[in-house]
């Protein structure tokens, strides 16, 4: 079964009324009728019973369909006189007998769902459909019981045959919208090709654990993540690391889950269970993210519920206004073509189609987004904050020199790689990664603490060890010796190491900024979007950074509180909405705080739990496309909105004027959905010449890096 809240078909949120059924034994639910009706036709197995019953309908509501349209076009040529009316009140006898059980075939669905509605004290636009067939089926059957008049089972009949087919084409072409993201949201329901005692066998996902060994056959995507045990091959991992180059593979090499298998065939040993890769992980993410509504889709779902009582009340006004002046029937159709042409189909595809396909472009490439209101947040921003290391620099942090008291560097770097042990931080890292060249063994440290955009503290044999900020260490009213104190600020890294009350070392680091970093700037500049730099460092470092990158705003040795504040004042003077983008665990908060949090692949669970958006691992090129992504969307959104608002108000206008007639009108209804559904598409397919054009020349660049 599919995830709460989306469509089993087309995968889109499911609204306030869904549908439910069961289709091959398992229960799905869906947004609308046409998603049921597409996907019971499509993955319906010809020997279930639910799947046969479905197409006997079709096939007999198409047969009374041509039976009543041949009939109704004899009774509209005139080959009738008046000799015979006692022929036409047979023929219309006739019409009313297969137009009975069309209603109920055809129309049993839209039906059911005005009932379901009403049931919620609600109306939904099968509310419309089915007071619309009703009365003109309801009028006629009344007629021919009277024996005279005009009756009109052809318009009831092709105003369910038009929304019908119009259901259908729409949920089939929210499908082609959503088709590349099928492989990501079917993560869960995959099967792999398990081998054991030379055997292979196929089985579920979820039943693989850690050891278990699958084959993989060129072409597959990998389901799973392992080492290759046996074979040689190329994998594309573009939709987990961002990657576009293949990565060849031979044994011993990992192998992610969702990662497309190249020409040869491997074996693969699984390192953690079937349903704990992070390709269903990030199955999961997409999942809810399709499934949470956005602001604006959620103002036009009110929208609509306000809409639809208004158009049955607009539709009951035009019956009474033109019945006062002429005959009831005429009224009654211009009633009906106002009912059939304001269903606001439309109007709520406008949003949420245009979204998922934003998502699913963005997971295409490796980029997480939480919610699709997360796109419409970007689009609005009027500047991106950065912070300094493992963001816009490498993180690779390496030691340049090392300055003491008199304390040997052998003691000082003993200290430095106990307290760094076991923690996230890019400097901790670098720490322990030198400590490990050194070959010195790491001393046990106890009561370790981090302090967030600080230091960390911890007991030593005994003895209260810190090491961190130089305002770390004034906060903790350590001394600090005249020899380390005097030392001018320079272009690197500084970390204050003491212990027992006193400064003894400082560890210099230095970091390169990544080359695509200089790109993302300027094309975030040349789009109107600010920069801003936010760092936890000291002065120098970040000052040397902003230079380079052409940041002219800066702030050094911030807290992370002190993020929080620079970010809100700075949102406060540009009078707009800020996007941050960090990986440390002092950034958790501002990226909490931020219109829109963005986490670079390599940041701390922390920064990833607290991000709207999460790029994969050397994916800070792709920011440019992604603000470029969120204003196209936007655009798809608002350029949808005012085709369906004009449609409707235009559309509405005919109507009630009584310029068109209900099969017309239908007719108009569904072709406006289609095409809101085609602009969608055409939208996804725009090319997104900023990511291409910037990142190509960062490429072409990467010798140029600069030194911080």
């Amino acid at each position: 079964m599919n995830a709460v809240g989306a469509c089993s078909h087309c995968l889109l949120p499911i609204g306030r009324i869904g549908l439910q059924r069961e289709v091959n034994g398992e229960a799905h639910q869906f947004c609308c009728y046409g998603c049921c009706l597409a996907y019971q036709v499509h993955h319906g197995e010809a020997d279930e019973p639910e799947a046969a019953a479905l197409l006997i309908r079709l096939g007999v509501g198409a047969f009374l369909a041509m039976s009543i349209m041949l009939f109704s076009l004899l009774l509209y040529s005139g080959t009738f006189g008046e000799a015979d009316g006692w022929l036409v009140h047979r023929i219309h006898w006739l019409l009313w007998a297969l137009a009975t059980p069309l209603i109920v075939i055809l129309g049993g669905p839209f039906i059911a769902g005005a009932w379901q509605a009403a049931s919620r004290l609600r109306v939904s636009a099968d509310t419309l459909v089915s007071i619309g067939a009703l009365a003109a089926y309801g009028y006629s059957g009344y007629q021919v019981a009277q024996g005279s008049g005009i009756v009109y089972f052809d318009t009831a009949t092709m105003v369910l045959i038009l929304f019908t087919l119009g259901r259908y084409l729409e949920a089939q072409g929210r499908v082609r919208a959503m088709r590349s993201l099928a492989p990501m949201l079917a993560a869960e329901r995959a099967n792999v090709r398990v081998v054991a005692d030379g055997i292979d066998a196929i089985k579920p996902v979820h039943t693989v654990q850690p050891g278990t060994i699958l084959r993989i056959f060129p072409g597959e995507r990998i389901a799973v993540d392992g080492v290759v045990i046996d074979g040689h091959s190329d994998c594309d991992e573009a939709i987990i690391t961002g990657q576009s180059e293949t990565q060849l593979k031979a044994p011993g090499a990992l192998v992610h889950a969702g990662s497309i298998n190249g020409h040869g065939q491997i074996w693969v040993r699984a390192t953690v269970a079937g349903t704990d890769t992070r390709w269903i992980q990030i199955s999961r993410l997409v999942r809810d993210a399709l499934a949470r509504k956005s602001l604006l889709g959620s103002t036009i779902d009110s929208a609509a519920t306000i809409f639809i009582p208004f158009v049955l009340l607009l539709a009951a006004g035009t019956v009474w206004f033109w019945s006062t002046r002429g005959p009831f029937e005429v009224a009654l159709l211009i009633g009906l073509a106002v009912l059939v042409v304001a269903c606001p189909c439309s109007l709520g595809l406008a949003a949420p189609l245009a979204t998922a396909l934003g998502i699913g472009q963005a997971a295409r490439r490796g980029i997480l987004i939480r919610s699709g209101g997360v796109l419409e947040q970007l689009a609005r921003i009027r500047g991106v904050a950065f912070d300094k290391t493992g963001t816009l620099t490498q993180g690779k942090l390496q030691p340049v020199y090392v300055t003491t008291d008199g304390t040997t560097e052998k003691d000082l770097l003993h200290c430095a790689t106990a307290l760094a042990s076991g923690s996230e931080h890019s400097i901790a890292r670098a720490i322990t990664e030198q400590g490990h060249v050194n070959k010195m063994s790491v001393l046990p440290a106890m009561e370790i603490r981090a302090h967030p955009g600080a230091g960390v503290t911890g007991q030593i044999d005994g003895v209260l060890c810190a090491m961190g900020s130089r305002l770390f260490m004034k906060a903790l009213g350590w001394t600090i010796p005249e020899k380390l104190s005097a030392m001018p600020a320079p272009r690197y890294t500084l970390v204050y190491i003491g212990w027992g009350g006193s400064v003894h070392g400082i560890l210099a680091l230095n970091d390169t900024t990544l080359p695509e970093a200089k790109s993302v700037i300027e094309a975030l500049h040349e789009h109107g979007v600010e920069t801003l730099l936010l760092s936890g460092d000291t002065k120098g470092p970040v000052a040397n950074v902003a230079s380079a990158l052409g940041i002219s705003t800066w702030q050094a040795e911030l807290t992370p509180e002190g993020k929080v504040r620079a970010l809100r004042e700075w949102a406060h003077k540009r009078r707009g909405s800020i996007a941050m983008v960090g990986d440390g665990l002092n950034d958790g908060p501002v990226l909490a705080s931020a219109a829109v949090g963005i986490a670079v692949g390599t940041a701390t669970d922390l920064a990833k739990e607290s991000a709207d958006i999460t790029l994969p691992t050397g994916g800070l090129g792709s920011l440019p496309w992604l603000v470029e992504l969120a204003n196209r969307v936007r655009k798809s959104i608002l350029a949808n909105l005012v085709w369906a608002l004009g449609y409707n108000a235009v559309a509405l206008m005919l109507a009630v004027t009584g310029l068109l007639k209900p099969v017309v009108a239908a007719g108009l209804m569904f072709g406006s959905s289609v095409l809101v559904v085609m602009r969608s598409l055409r939208a996804g397919r725009e090319s997104t010449s900023i990511e291409t054009h910037r990142c190509a020349r960062a490429e072409a660049s990467a010798a140029h890096i600069y030194s911080t």
